[in-house]
């Protein structure tokens, strides 16, 4: 009779940090952007933006704040005002609208007209990763839902493996002198780690640096001013 025998926890650790620094030296696109805005529109009718909650590969609260955070930015830049963060997410939350449902024009339109706004903007994050990312956002007016303005970007975020490394590292420290001898423990334990280690420092000082300046310089570069040009 075959006796399978469960990983050793080295063996466990070097495999899946193998794996990690594979997947992470993967990630080098290239650096791009661009906009389009709605030929002959009257920009300077816009009064309110709302900008509503960032939808795909994005998680946790505190992120996707820095990033609406960052568009309101650029938005006020360019003369709009906008509508106060904490009201929309609680609208939001009212409304039990979850992240994919603001994807949605007619969704957004929706919200819209309970801020009683004429426009809103939607933002669309399909790439989160440690080291790149890209989004797109929208402005979309509230009234028929159309598309106003539209743009687009990607570049690196400055995250290395040493956040994601020393996770690992920590997470299987700590399962050793918490006693743990269960291999089954000390997998989790790793996983959980890194898993924190990704999430809990995604917008770092250096990251936040990064995301903002692909915001600016990408996806809002060519945003029409609210006073021409």
């Amino acid at each position: 009779m075959r006796v399978l025998c469960s990983p050793k926890p080295a063996f466990v650790i070097s495999v899946v940090l193998g794996l990690m620094v594979t997947l992470m030296a993967g990630g080098c696109a290239q650096e791009q952007g661009g906009s389009v805005a709605l030929a002959g529109y009257d920009f300077g009718s816009i009064d309110k933006v709302a900008v509503l909650s960032p939808s795909g590969d994005v998680y946790g609260d505190a992120v996707k704040d820095q990033i609406v955070s960052f568009f309101v930015m650029e938005l006020m830049a360019k003369g709009y005002s906008c509508v106060e963060r904490n009201r929309i997410k609680d609208l939001e939350k009212e409304q039990e609208f979850q992240a994919s449902d603001t994807t949605s024009s007619q969704n957004a339109a929706r919200i819209g007209e309970i801020l009683n706004v004429p426009v809103v903007m939607m933002v669309n994050i399909p790439e989160f990763e440690a080291k790149h990312m890209s989004l797109n956002a929208r402005l979309v007016r509230v009234e028929d839902g159309t598309i106003l303005w539209t743009g687009e970007g990607s570049g690196k975020t400055g995250k290395g493996l040493t956040t994601i490394l020393s996770a690992a590292v920590g997470a299987a420290g700590g399962a050793v002198l918490a006693g743990g001898d269960s291999d089954d423990r000390l997998i989790g334990a790793l996983a959980g780690g890194v898993l924190g280690g990704i999430l809990g420092n995604a917008m770092s000082p250096e990251k936040a640096e990064q995301v903002k300046k692909i915001i600016r310089e990408k996806v809002c570069k060519g945003l029409p001013s609210r006073f021409g040009a």
